[in-house]
């Protein structure tokens, strides 16, 4: 094997496309561009989005919902989920993201009271419905609201 005998291997390299350089390329006289319009002129780009002066589809459909720039969003907890602790454990973000029912993206998480829970918890996190905190309290919980 010599350096003048290497070549590319087939199908692996393309031809450029001269436009513009005379009839005997195939590609002269009007360059690919066909007759006449705007697309065949110099400069004739047209925008993303322009309909020929009709109005866009993106003015003619409606503004809708508004989202406040800083909305804190919450990852939510049901009460039954916290069966999943043994009694008298500390619940924290640490253990939830252990036990996946939190994901790690999200570090605010609020408790909500869907369930029942009969186990006494230290259960800390950022939020507290009043539900949550009343059944916690009854079943011999405690809470602590991390700011």
């Amino acid at each position: 094997m010599d350096l003048n005998t290497l070549k590319p291997a087939i199908g692996s390299t393309k031809k450029r496309k001269r436009i513009g350089r005379g009839t005997g390329s195939g590609h002269g006289k009007t360059a690919t561009k066909g007759h006449k319009g705007q697309k065949a002129r110099s400069g004739g780009s047209i925008k993303a989005g322009f309909e020929g002066g009709q109005m866009p589809l993106q003015r003619r459909l409606p503004k809708r919902g508004f989202t406040p720039i800083e909305r804190i969003e919450y990852s939510v907890v049901n009460l039954k989920q916290l069966d999943a602790f043994e009694a008298g454990s500390i619940v924290n973000l640490e253990t939830l993201i252990a036990k996946g029912l939190v994901n790690r993206s999200n570090l605010n998480v609020k408790i909500l009271g869907n369930g029942d829970i009969a186990k006494s918890l230290t259960v800390s996190a950022t939020r507290f419905s009043l539900s949550a905190k009343d059944k916690i309290i009854a079943a011999g919980g405690t809470i602590e609201e991390i700011s």
